[in-house]
């Protein structure tokens, strides 16, 4: 067994039969899949030296293990695949011998990487160590040449120094929770969990013991159960959407927020809090505070520090980045490899109006990756809309009116309203998404202007 022990030190298991077919592969790893270019279940049945461009029976193992009927120890070769990737390889390979006959051979191997190799593995498995905390996202993932974002990452790296609560207001898309993160994980809290709740998706009723928890008995079919406050312990808790929240709750979060303490539904107890609390909106807060959706005194103790996030309309300087950035991305995450765009497509997104901002961005560029047809995204592969966009023709001079600005202005939003609803067929989420605004702000907007669902 002593001849044996240093096959512990191997990652990777392959056996192949006689001819060198593969019957068996066990891998530590996916990223030699992903260089060879396919899925794990897709390797079985293959010979072995159709995937690399640099082995042949003169100098493969598992060949000379087939043909010699001998082991080779310990060798070191550099393998380069089909794409042109490469990596070293250090085996042994053992033959399998039945009756005096070569059958087939055993591989154990272990891969070692090269620096181009340990960036590609980290864009496919990025932050794992942070997504031990709940998180995917750190400051590196804010891309941009916009002085209004250098300015926001200046401020995350301000306030990650601290405790405070922090708000941050941004259109749908832009990006919240990635500050979110990006505050947390620069943080000395990092450590600990990043716990995010959309205040948006949960029910009312449900609200107030997924928040803070509850008692066994302090209602029908209540358990013991530990709240969102608990679960952040010793981290951030991110409440998006908080706006959502009723009058009621807003006052609980603000009394829990000031006294870094709460009780469980139903509990008779204090429990005690170290966590930092980050909360967004995508509605401007002052509105939200002066409609009476936003309690004041909740407002300015969020507030304590403040972060508006420009919407992708207002850093333009960066479509062009992210467009790269989001090929690189799904380069690496879809069968699809695309290294070039036209002008006339970045020009269209420079145009375009995006109401999504950079999430809409990000899932146009994965429409174009189901459309594209060669190496090159053109005018025909991107979303038809963003395509059809035009850009509305200049406001000319006003009309003699007896009508005020406020009454000019609803009356625009009213037909606006009106229009987006009756293009996405009455749905109200598709047409808040147009629109750049929350599902509940165009309910309140529709009410106001009594127009029906």
């Amino acid at each position: 067994m002593e001849n044996y022990q240093h096959l512990s030190e191997y990652d990777n298991v392959l056996v192949a039969d006689k001819d060198g077919m593969i019957i068996f592969y066990e891998l530590a790893d996916l990223y030699v899949l992903r260089e060879i270019g396919l899925r794990p279940e897709e390797i079985i049945g293959k010979h072995f030296l159709k995937f690399y461009q640099n082995l042949s029976d003169e100098n493969s193992t598992i060949m000379a293990a087939l043909k010699m009927g001998t082991p080779v120890c310990n060798k070191r070769q550099e393998l380069i695949t089909k794409k042109g990737g490469s990596f070293i390889s250090i085996s042994s390979t053992y033959p399998i011998i039945e009756n005096n006959q070569v059958i087939g051979a055993i591989e154990f191997s272990k891969h070692l990487y090269n620096r181009e190799n340990i960036k590609s593995i980290d864009k496919i498995a990025r932050h794992k160590l942070y997504r031990k905390n709940n998180t995917i996202y750190t400051i590196d993932n804010l891309i941009t040449k916009s002085p209004k974002m250098e300015e926001v990452k200046q401020k995350i790296k301000n306030v990650a120094r601290t405790n405070s609560t922090v708000l941050i207001h941004g259109k749908t898309g832009t990006g919240k929770e990635l500050v979110a993160q990006s505050i947390h994980n620069l943080s000395e809290s990092y450590q600990g969990p990043f716990i995010s709740v959309n205040c948006g998706a949960i029910p009312p009723n449900l609200m107030e013991s997924t928040l803070f928890g509850t008692v066994k008995g302090s209602f029908t079919g209540a358990s013991d159960s530990i709240g969102l406050f608990e679960q952040a312990e010793g981290g951030t808790l991110f409440l998006d959407e908080i706006n959502s929240l009723d009058y009621y709750l807003q006052v609980k979060i603000l009394k829990a927020i000031e006294e870094k303490m709460i009780r469980r539904i139903g509990g008779n107890r204090n429990i005690y809090l170290n966590i930092r609390v980050i909360a967004a909106t995508n509605e401007n807060p002052e509105t939200l505070v002066a409609e009476k959706r936003l309690r004041e005194d909740l407002y300015y103790r969020l507030a304590v520090v403040q972060i508006d996030l420009p919407t992708l309309k207002e850093r333009i300087e960066d479509i062009e980045l992210l467009t790269q950035y989001y090929i690189e991305f799904y380069n690496n995450n879809m069968n699809i490899f695309v290294d070039e765009v036209e002008d006339q497509v970045i020009e269209c997104f420079k145009r375009y109006n995006w109401p999504g901002n950079i999430r809409e961005l990000k899932h146009a560029i994965e429409t174009t990756y189901n459309n594209v047809s060669t190496h090159v995204i053109t005018l025909h592969d991107i979303p038809k809309r963003i395509k059809d966009f035009n850009v509305s023709p200049a406001i000319g001079p006003l009309k003699e009116s007896s009508q005020s600005l406020k009454e000019l202005v609803e009356s625009f939003e009213k037909e606006l309203i009106i229009k987006e609803l009756d293009n996405m067929n009455g749905k109200m989420t598709e047409a808040s998404k147009r629109l750049g605004i929350s599902k509940q702000l165009l309910k309140y907007k529709m009410d106001k202007y009594k127009l029906k669902e």
